[in-house]
């Protein structure tokens, strides 16, 4: 008995030591976030669109000399790189970053700098809103909005196509991401079926501006 506790000892740690990048624990419950983003869409979308991202990108990995990068390494070359690691990369960097910008505690406010700063330049939260919905609806097929910090420390407004983001080094507009939505039909189907629209409207309903305001600060230091 003690033989095979070891044995399974030393397999889970040989199979995470093979496993560069993991997925972390969704922050909140599957059903969390209701009546907004349904328990089934969550589930589904974590647990098999996600995980799939983090187990296809290792396996493309595995073997290369890239098989040791952080994810802004690989975005930096990812013009390199082939479309498995591409893709993968971006799925998981675009949807660790966006579990992380939604939650259940109602209410939540951008910081009085972030706030200041969206006035400032697009006017007010609300045209914030308006602006990355209309470019979300705009957006034909899968992709991801962005609001994003340039490289003159002001905010802004970008899509891009399936997987794609702004750190990597080809994207149109390049910049440090601190908000995204996903727009890919996975993200809101079950609930919503072909109506994007309801979806963006319902989603600002759960939105973290706790850590988009951290992410905004973080991103101006740099």
């Amino acid at each position: 008995m003690l033989n095979n506790k070891i044995l399974i000892v030393m397999l889970t740690l040989c199979l995470s030591a093979s496993a560069q990048f993991v997925q972390k624990p969704l922050p909140y419950g599957y059903n969390a976030l209701e009546p907004y983003v349904d328990a089934a869409t969550m589930e589904i979308h974590y647990s098999k669109h996600h995980a799939g991202y983090v187990k296809n990108l290792n396996d493309a990995l595995k073997g290369t000399a890239e098989e040791k990068m952080t994810l802004e390494q690989l975005f930096s070359k990812v013009s390199e790189l082939p479309a498995a690691v591409r893709n993968n990369a971006g799925g998981h960097f675009n949807h660790e970053m966006f579990w992380s910008l939604l939650t259940p505690v109602k209410n939540t406010k951008p910081s009085a700098d972030l706030l200041k700063a969206i006035t400032d330049q697009i006017g007010s939260l609300e045209n914030l809103k308006q602006n990355l919905n209309q470019i979300a609806l705009s957006r034909f097929g899968s992709g991801w909005v962005w609001l994003c910090v340039s490289a003159d420390n002001k905010l802004e407004i970008s899509s891009t196509a399936n997987q794609d983001n702004p750190l990597m080094a080809d994207a149109e507009k390049r910049g440090i991401p601190i908000f995204c939505i996903d727009i890919w039909e996975h993200a809101y189907y079950l609930k919503y079926q072909n109506k994007r629209a309801d979806y963006l409207a319902a989603v600002w309903n759960v939105i973290n501006w706790k850590e988009v305001s951290t992410r905004y600060n973080s991103a101006l230091r740099k």
